[in-house]
């Protein structure tokens, strides 16, 4: 699931979920792997599913969903989960026989179709988890982002708000979360085997679970866990140490303020603020996405803004705040949106492209062995024959699927408008009509690309309905919530196929994977809730002066209201200027496909540009220092760096993302940290001393 770079690459934008990564080589011990495991026979996959697998699952999925929410809430920005999910299956089930041995307690042995199904179920819960949209849409119906983003703006009505509450979103959650899961499953041997799509990020996790349970894969793997354990307890005890620093209310305290380059700069948000875990996601994204934010940064921040800002007066309002959308606020916000639209409604465009023009070829290969040319079983490896054996024994009966997605399709049409009293039952009923054909769209996109694009289906969800309803029909709020309807059937799609990749290359049973990645769902739709509402209750979401500013929040109930509303009322030419960025943002996705790779590689990813031109330059540098560091590890040992950068990566994002748990529970006891640590220009600070 997620780094989904921005996109979901690495990167997960929007609240991002763009998610990547490099495409790992689908090392030459692809084909000789099953040769090492030639004496080790398949489990059934009723053993493939365990107790202790649904338990460490919980444990996993309960410290991703913290994470997850943390970094929602603050950049929106979601690393991939992939691997990670990979390595802490394997280290926690370790450590509980390792326990259970040391007790003279006998268990059954850990193999790499347990841990595949682990890694399956924990990314379920985290997919559900950012689906939720508890930094996009789901706060972007709360009064808070109704306040940010003005009661004076036209389309922004109270009216148009839904404060979160536990029991509506279960309910929602319930409700919804599942239909994706069904959705695909007639077509897995099409997209896995028929179309051999590589899921890059799913063949990685498959390549390293394999490597773990080779004699020679044991070694590497205790050097692994070894180095996340370490880089987590840095991640963890830095963040805790940051938290004594930064007291002080409303001020501008701690290292995550920290002028690192100059005061000037720091007005203009450049200043590296020491953020282990945007630099643990750096890391794990490929560096054109580090560059490409860094670019982003650098011609909104360093050029764009402060040239605007010279018209204030002219071209908007000089009085208006900071986050007003008649101001400069409007532009930021805008030209982010612009970017993303613009590169999503292209790759939207690619996509249908290259599935229309596969399916056609597929089609047409077929009709050719059937009139009599070898059969393409001929023509494999026995490891591949091998795979396609265990992949298509356990089958998922078709009416299985079919029929529970009528069934919970239609528990959501009942459920959903009871939630949600502007969206009628016809308007829920067209989502799950059209759901399978975009959901087929993006999971076969993220085959070919290891882009997840859900958050732009989801986008395109929102204007529809947003229009569909009407402003005067509450159709904000019915925007919102059908951007999350077709959030969690895309997503959800998208994710069971990579991992029936990473299953078909470790023999796990797809049925196994199925029944987990069921399992996961469900605990997402409890631990999701849980963990978020710890959060809500503990700090104040959503204050654009706070920790956590939720930024995608604003952006998303901003595009419901333009939905409904329209444009009329934003600042001078900033319509003008976004409708060029979306032009540019698609030109550039076009010559990155048709220039020569040596030239297109050099090209900026409009999505990624256009991350820090609402959130600031602070992340693109904490970004970029860690795709440095992995740019400089490749050069001096690329065999380590390839071996050790996700676990120091995720190390460095789950540690912080565990530090959030004990602060927030001393948010919630009033326990404030006793230091605030700020800094002042040097002219500033003789006022200090009166």
């Amino acid at each position: 699931m997620e780094m989904d770079a921005l996109n979901q690459s690495t990167l997960e934008i929007e609240g991002s979920k763009t998610r990547g990564v490099d495409n790992c080589d689908e090392m030459e011990t692809e084909e000789q792997v099953e040769e090492l495991y030639s004496s080790t026979p398949v489990p059934k996959w009723t053993h493939q599913l365990t107790i202790r697998g649904l338990i460490v699952s919980g444990i996993i999925g309960t410290v991703f969903a913290v994470t997850i929410h943390k970094l929602m809430f603050t950049v929106g920005v979601i690393p991939i989960l992939n691997i990670s999910a990979g390595l802490f299956g394997y280290f926690f089930i370790r450590l509980w026989t390792s326990l259970l041995s040391s007790l003279g307690i006998h268990s059954k042995p850990f193999t790499r179709q347990e841990n595949t199904v682990i890694q399956t179920c924990v990314v379920s819960c985290a997919s559900i988890t950012f689906s939720g949209g508890y930094g996009l849409y789901l706060t972007g119906m709360d009064e808070q982002t109704y306040k940010v983003v003005g009661r004076e703006y036209p389309g922004n009505r109270a009216e148009d708000v839904k404060n979160p509450a536990l029991g509506w979103i279960f309910a929602f959650l319930f409700a919804i979360s599942f239909q994706g899961i069904f959705v695909l499953v007639p077509l897995r041997k099409i997209m896995i085997i028929v179309c051999k799509l590589t899921y890059p990020s799913g063949t990685a996790t498959a390549t390293l679970i394999n490597s773990f349970h080779t004699p020679k894969g044991s070694i590497l793997a205790r050097k692994q866990i070894s180095c996340l354990l370490k880089c987590f307890s840095i991640s963890f005890l830095w963040s805790m140490f940051k938290w004594f620093f930064s007291g002080g209310g409303e001020a501008i305290c701690g290292f995550d303020n920290f002028p690192s380059l100059g005061m000037t700069a720091f007005t203009n948000t450049f200043y590296f603020d020491f953020s282990l875990p945007l630099i643990g996601s750096g890391m794990i994204c490929p560096l054109i996405v580090d560059c490409s934010v860094m670019f982003g940064a650098i011609i909104s921040w360093g050029v764009m803004w402060p040239l605007i800002h010279k018209r204030a007066g002219e071209w908007y309002p000089a009085d208006s705040g900071s986050k007003n959308f008649q101001g400069l606020f409007g532009y930021q916000v805008f030209f982010s949106v612009a970017m993303i639209l613009g590169d999503g409604l292209y790759n939207f465009v690619k996509i249908w492209v290259l599935t229309i023009k596969s399916i056609y070829s597929v089609r047409k290969n077929l009709n050719n062995h059937n009139r009599g040319s070898a059969g393409y079983n001929e023509d494999l490896s026995p490891e591949e024959k091998k795979r396609n054996y265990v992949f298509l024994k356990d089958t998922i009966p078709l009416w299985v699927a079919a029929s529970a997605y009528v069934f919970f399709s239609i528990m959501a049409t009942i459920v959903v408008p009871i939630i949600f009293p502007s969206l009628s039952w016809y308007h829920i009923l067209t989502c799950f009509i059209g759901a399978p054909i975009l959901a087929f769209c993006n999971a076969y996109g993220a085959g070919v690309t290891d882009w997840n694009w859900e958050t732009a289906y989801g986008n395109l969800g929102l204007f529809i309905f947003a229009a569909w309803v009407g402003k005067e029909e509450g159709g904000v709020i019915a925007g919102l919530a059908a951007c999350g309807v077709m959030l969690n059937i895309v997503g959800s799609a998208s994710d069971l196929m990579q991992d029936f990749r990473t299953g078909y290359l470790t023999l796990s049973s797809p049925r196994s994977m199925f029944v987990s990645q069921l399992a996961g769902a469900a605990m997402g739709c409890i631990i999701g809730p849980l963990t978020f509402w710890l959060l809500w209750q503990a700090y104040d979401i959503g204050d654009p002066n706070g920790l956590y500013r939720a930024p995608f929040a604003v952006i998303y109930r901003e595009m419901a209201i333009t939905g409904v509303q329209g444009v009329s009322s934003l600042p001078k030419y900033c319509l003008s200027f976004s409708c060029a960025l979306f032009a540019i943002s698609i030109l550039i996705s076009f010559a990155r496909d048709i220039l020569p790779n040596r030239v297109a590689r050099m090209l900026p990813i409009p999505m990624a540009m256009a991350i820090p031109f609402y959130l600031g330059a602070y992340l693109a540098i904490d970004m970029f220092v860690g795709g440095l560091i992995v740019y400089v590890w490749n050069r001096l040992n690329a065999s380590k760096a390839k071996i050790f950068v996700p676990a120091v990566a995720s190390g460095f994002i789950c540690g912080d993302g565990v530090w959030v748990i004990p602060a927030s529970i001393l948010a919630l006891a009033k326990i404030t940290p006793p230091l605030c640590m700020m800094f002042v220009s040097s002219k500033q600070a003789p006022s200090l001393q009166d």
